[in-house]
């Protein structure tokens, strides 16, 4: 029911009923009292109103008459996604970059300048180097890779690929 009016008076009983044996729907009953078309159902229901069979299946009738008086059009099949697969993706790929890339795995990483916070500029990697708040620590400092915040070497620790174990990145890290 509506906030600003939250009791069935005896009015709205009474309009209720009229609207129900008039033949209205409960939605359009609901828009007429000013209530969901729920507290109708649940009103409905506690009051113990009913339509007789006959009633409801010429109600089914008018409304699939006035379907086929106004057909719509049919709809014609698009596929859910406009984006191509995993392996479509691929395949676009290796048709834009056919020379061969170097793997992620044969990056070196090299930590660059070792950039305080202050000195970090836009076009820096942000890979923090040692741990915070400890005398030594710096980020690296390189030219990243365009759209990450990384360089290279340390773009393929924090994007591993799926299945790619935790250790082997932490191994990777102890080497550098």
């Amino acid at each position: 029911m509506s906030a600003n009016c939250a009791t069935w008076s005896p009015e709205r009983v009474e309009l209720l009923k009229r609207c129900f044996h008039a033949g209205l729907s409960c939605s359009e009953i609901a828009r007429e009292i000013g209530v969901t078309r729920n507290a109708v159902i649940g009103k409905v229901n506690r009051l113990g109103l009913s339509r007789p069979n006959d009633g409801i299946a010429n109600q089914l009738q008018q409304r699939r008459a006035a379907r086929l008086a106004h057909p719509r059009a049919p709809r014609t099949w698009r596929p859910k996604s406009s984006r191509p697969n995993i392996f479509a993706q691929h395949e676009m790929l290796i048709a834009a970059f056919p020379e061969p890339q170097p793997r992620a795995e044969d990056v070196p990483i090299h930590n660059g300048c070792g950039c305080t916070l202050l000195e970090l500029g836009q076009g820096q990697c942000r890979w923090p180097i040692s741990n915070p708040g400890a005398e030594d620590f710096c980020f690296c400092g390189n030219e990243p890779v365009k759209g990450l915040p990384y360089c290279l070497g340390h773009a393929r620790i924090a994007y591993r690929p799926a299945g790619r174990q935790r250790s082997s990145a932490a191994a990777l890290t102890k080497s550098s």
